[in-house]
């Protein structure tokens, strides 16, 4: 693609890095095949390939408006046009410089940046968080009917109950929103990497990865919340931990990416890079110590998986979690369209509501099309969406592979 973009653009780092992405487009509109959005829509500029143009006319100097904010707010960063492109565009990163564009140049309105600011200081602190969901749980039976379907029921975690301690450790990343929504899940990773021989670190602190302040247009607040954590971490990794977990597939995308975002930090930029290296997908640790080895035998139980897209799109982890599970003995159903997102993609539910559903319900009829008996996904936003009204348990794939462990019940 021929680009025109402004000197004063082109004189920044974003700039030079947006103008080389848009020139590894070639136009071939593959990307709008597997969009979401656009197979919802139809309309061109809610796809990949017109919101390229929407942001290479703003980069090129045209004054952006309410249109061009419309589309690029619908897009879930899904990220599978960049799996269906044969050109590598790095769209998420072009997508990041224009809504950041987009922000400085035609603010929103007043009472859309104070919501979202509302929802930056209430997910991402994990202990506000907490205080509001308990506040919603007890209010629940008062709610009218849709707003109490987005209130989960609260999960409480068992004792973990693990053995000695391993020569072996990893630090367990707890997030800002899971720990409150769904402890559960951390509860049996631990147990899973104990039964494994690793033992966990529990991370501390009360604040997010990050992702949810980058996808919000506030790059220099995701940056921060990247520093932050990367100062409490620090010490258990010169302690020789061997890898940062991840349970969430949606905050190990934005963890991986610490090296690029804090490169030109001098301070931090060194410490980013190593905790990017140390960053894992859960599965990916879990695969490598092939588990259905030491675990029994899963009964006869059909599951339909989602595969969040910041796990076969963003990290490009697609079939892993599926072939521990039918290592481990699960029957996997099958499942439709899997390479369309959710709808849930962190604020996404919030902000895009009538999208937001019509996603799910898309995404819930083809996961229980063939009957499955659970429904497991690897992302705590996917889980308490899908969950919120899905006739089918879901669960943490994570959950599945614990309750094999012996004496454990699935």
């Amino acid at each position: 693609m021929q680009t025109t973009l402004t000197q004063s653009i082109l004189q920044t780092s974003a700039g030079r890095e947006a103008d080389s992405i848009l020139r590894n487009c070639v136009h071939c509109g593959f990307c709008n095949a597997t969009c979401p959005t656009y197979q919802l829509t139809g309309d061109e500029l809610d796809g990949p390939r017109g919101r390229i143009y929407l942001i290479k006319q703003v980069l090129e100097g045209r004054t952006p408006g309410a249109g061009t904010r419309l589309h690029l707010d619908r897009c879930l960063t899904c990220r599978a046009c960049e799996t269906t492109c044969p050109s590598g565009v790095d769209y998420h990163r072009l997508l990041d410089t224009g809504r950041d564009l987009l922000e400085q140049q035609a603010p929103r309105p007043l009472p859309e940046r104070a919501f979202r600011l509302l929802l930056r200081r209430t997910l991402a602190q994990r202990s506000r968080f907490a205080r509001l969901l308990r506040l919603g749980q007890w209010l629940r039976p008062l709610l009218p009917a849709a707003l109490r379907a987005r209130v989960p029921l609260r999960q409480r975690a068992s004792p973990c109950v693990t053995g000695q301690l391993h020569a072996r450790r990893v630090l367990l990343l707890n997030g800002c929103v899971q720990p409150a929504l769904a402890p559960q899940i951390n509860r049996a990773a631990e147990q899973l990497l104990d039964a494994l021989g690793i033992s966990v670190v529990a991370e501390h602190g009360d604040g997010c990865c990050g992702a949810l302040s980058q996808h919000l247009a506030a790059p220099a607040e995701a940056r921060a919340f990247a520093r932050r954590n990367i100062d409490a971490w620090w010490p258990h990794i010169e302690q020789g931990i061997e890898a940062i977990v991840i349970t969430a597939s949606g905050c190990a995308p934005m963890v991986k990416d610490y090296g690029r975002l804090l490169a030109d930090d001098p301070a931090c930029a060194d410490r980013a890079a190593r905790v990017a290296d140390l960053a894992r997908d859960i599965s990916e640790v879990i695969e490598r110590e092939q588990p259905w080895t030491r675990l029994t035998t899963a009964p006869a139980i059909r599951v339909a998986f989602q595969s969040p897209c910041t796990l076969q799109h963003g990290q490009r982890l697609n079939g892993v979690v599926e072939n521990l599970l039918v290592q481990c003995g699960y029957r996997l159903t099958r499942v439709a369209e899997p390479h369309l997102c959710c709808g849930s993609a962190g604020t996404y539910s919030i902000l895009q509501g009538r999208l937001a559903q019509a996603l799910r319900d898309r995404k819930l009829a083809a996961l229980q099309a063939d009957s499955p008996e659970l429904i497991a996904t690897a992302n705590i936003g996917c889980h308490a969406h899908l969950a919120s009204h899905s006739s089918v348990p879901v669960r943490h794939w994570v959950e599945l592979l614990s309750a094999l462990l012996p004496g454990q019940a699935p």
